[in-house]
């Protein structure tokens, strides 16, 4: 994705030392307080681990990435919080979410630039089946390891049974084994289970992430999963007793 500005002047602690994270342009903070008024109301329907507290928690990972990596954070920061916009899994179709989040683009004063990098970020990162090319920009890689480290440990592990259960898919059926060469389809829409999605994605994060310090914490938490669903099939099976 994108690169530039910055964050609304809130008055408490945390907000004032976000003030910090950017280019602190007048311009670049009426953006991202215009993106968050923005995501906040659109992501406030979503109960399925899309909500504006992952937005939050990417968001804020993303900005100590771009920092810590040498990436612009005020694209990154600014696609973080839009990330999710156009999420086909969240719209009618994946071109209907893009309709609307370049509808909300052409009200901003960006220039080109700046833009073409955020659509560019939000239009990649995504996992989709494990079948995408890896992202090239740093920016692009700092906002895919911030989003897909919420995916990961107690948190990732709380969102993938909040949208299991929002889109009604069974938690476990050992008689049913984890999908291997989804196309992008099959991985939107096939039958699976909760359980068997950590073996179809979220296992296999740790391994495709790209900062030295997305990769530390996503070790840390892929073990933590991995004791999650140990324990889980244990319970399940009955051999914990």
């Amino acid at each position: 994705m994108s690169e530039n500005p910055l964050q609304p002047s809130n008055q408490n602690v945390k907000g004032q030392e976000h003030l910090g994270n950017v280019d602190g342009t007048a311009v670049g903070e009426a953006v991202l307080r215009a993106a968050r008024s923005f995501v906040q109301g659109d992501s406030s329907k979503h109960t399925d681990g899309h909500d504006w507290p992952h937005i939050e928690r990417v968001t804020a990972l993303a900005v100590e990435l771009a920092h810590r990596m040498g990436a612009d954070p005020f694209v990154c920061e600014l696609a973080a919080l839009l990330h999710d916009v156009p999420d086909e899994k969240l719209n009618e179709s994946l071109a209907a979410g893009m309709a609307k989040l370049n509808a909300w683009l052409d009200t901003q004063p960006l220039d080109s630039d700046t833009r073409a990098a955020v659509v560019g970020i939000i239009s990649t990162i995504s996992y989709a089946g494990g079948q995408r090319p890896a992202v090239s920009s740093l920016e692009a890689q700092v906002v895919q390891d911030a989003d897909r480290l919420d995916a990961l440990g107690a948190i990732g592990i709380a969102r993938t049974f909040a949208f299991s259960g929002a889109r009604g898919r069974e938690m476990y059926d050992p008689s049913l084994p984890p999908r291997e060469h989804m196309t992008r389809e099959e991985y939107r829409n096939g039958r699976s289970t909760t359980i068997n999605h950590f073996y179809e994605k979220l296992f296999k994060l740790k391994d495709l992430m790209n900062t030295s310090y997305g990769k530390e914490l996503a070790e840390q938490r892929h073990h933590y999963m991995v004791q999650f669903v140990d324990q889980f099939k244990r319970e399940w099976e009955g051999t914990d007793r």
